[in-house]
């Protein structure tokens, strides 16, 4: 069972494994720097579909068969699927598994619903209330951008600061104890609203949320930058990414050189016209399904915390002028798994 740490950390004595992962993007993913490690990149933006929206949930349909099939599983060997994305009434993810019969939670965390997903499988798992658990989440330029900015065929301009929502869909399998990587602490995320009201800014939105859970996780665990070879955001993109920085500098952190986001690992800003780089629940998830994951199986990643930041807004809260709240959920993942004697203290 788990181990309260501090006042924000639970640690998962048993470790649960993800013991699968898929991740499936667009074209631009496909041609990023780490497009090779897509299982599937589909060069069609309406993945043979009517409409964005349906593009979307056929991602999401992928990665979920994509996992299952890469762990020799089939649909009923999953007890539960905790799935989201950005659409209203998260229909990508209703649309895309309503197929597969797994006992299903919607979630909304906008970007990040991969962290949430993880951290409710992982405390399934660790709880004993399941074998085996599904996270899954999508992101889809095209729909994002109709649902939350304007449509394509406006043509609007796009600010130096705003962010590429990622076209890509990431999956998991969380199960009991039994391969890296482990999922040895989380540190769930408290809503951080400051003040902060541009559309266009997304990373200044989440980067104070991103510092406030790190922050905690580093004083639950006492514990600090040095403990771990990366510290993986979710979408904080350029701006975003030296906000959080200067924010735990402040705080007595340095964390530059361990440092790492995932909208600027999914994407060549130099070469692929993407502003500040890249947003959405997909680009965590395909960051961390595509490239993360396999690293930690292979040892080249010993310890890291996986930080998934969101902006927590709709296109009526943003077009009443109200603010956009930020969320950051945080994750410990580890090629080894926690001493199951050990009591407390460090995660």
């Amino acid at each position: 069972m788990s181990t309260k740490i501090g006042k924000y950390t639970l640690r998962l004595d048993t470790s649960p494994s993800i013991i699968g992962s898929a991740a499936i993007g667009g074209k631009k993913e496909g041609e990023g720097p780490i497009g090779k490690m897509f299982d599937l990149v589909n060069y069609d933006a309406l993945f043979g579909q009517k409409s964005w929206e349906l593009a979307e949930s056929e991602m999401q349909r992928q990665a979920a068969q994509k996992v299952l099939d890469k762990c020799s599983l089939s649909p009923g060997d999953i007890q539960y699927l905790f799935a989201g994305d950005l659409l209203n009434q998260i229909v990508a993810s209703h649309y895309g598994l309503r197929e597969l019969g797994i006992p299903f939670f919607g979630l909304y965390g906008a970007c990040s619903t991969m962290a949430e997903s993880l951290i409710l499988s992982s405390m399934m798992i660790e709880g004993e209330l399941a074998k085996k658990v599904m996270a899954i989440t999508s992101s889809h330029f095209c729909s994002a951008e109709r649902q939350f900015r304007f449509p394509l065929e406006y043509g609007g301009q796009r600010a130096p600061t705003s962010q590429w929502t990622a076209t890509a869909a990431g999956a998991c399998i969380v199960a009991e104890n039994s391969q890296p990587p482990y999922v040895k602490a989380v540190t769930v995320g408290c809503i951080e609203d400051k003040d902060i009201k541009d559309l266009n800014n997304m990373g200044a939105a989440m980067a104070p949320a991103a510092s406030t859970t790190i922050k905690r996780y580093f004083q639950d665990t006492l514990t600090g930058p040095d403990n771990y070879d990366l510290i993986l955001t979710g979408d904080l993109a350029q701006v975003g990414s030296d906000l959080l920085a200067e924010l735990l500098l402040r705080e007595g952190y340095d964390i530059k050189k361990k440092h790492a986001d995932c909208g600027l690992i999914l994407y060549d800003r130099g070469t692929q016209d993407v502003e500040a780089g890249g947003s959405g629940c997909g680009c965590a998830a395909g960051g961390l399904c595509s490239y993360i994951i396999p690293a930690i199986r292979e040892g080249k990643i010993k310890d890291m915390l996986f930080v998934a930041t969101g902006a927590l807004m709709s296109p009526v809260s943003v077009q009443q002028g109200q603010n956009i709240p930020g969320i950051a959920h945080l994750l410990h993942l580890s090629s080894t798994p926690n001493p199951t004697t050990q009591q407390g203290g460090n995660a």
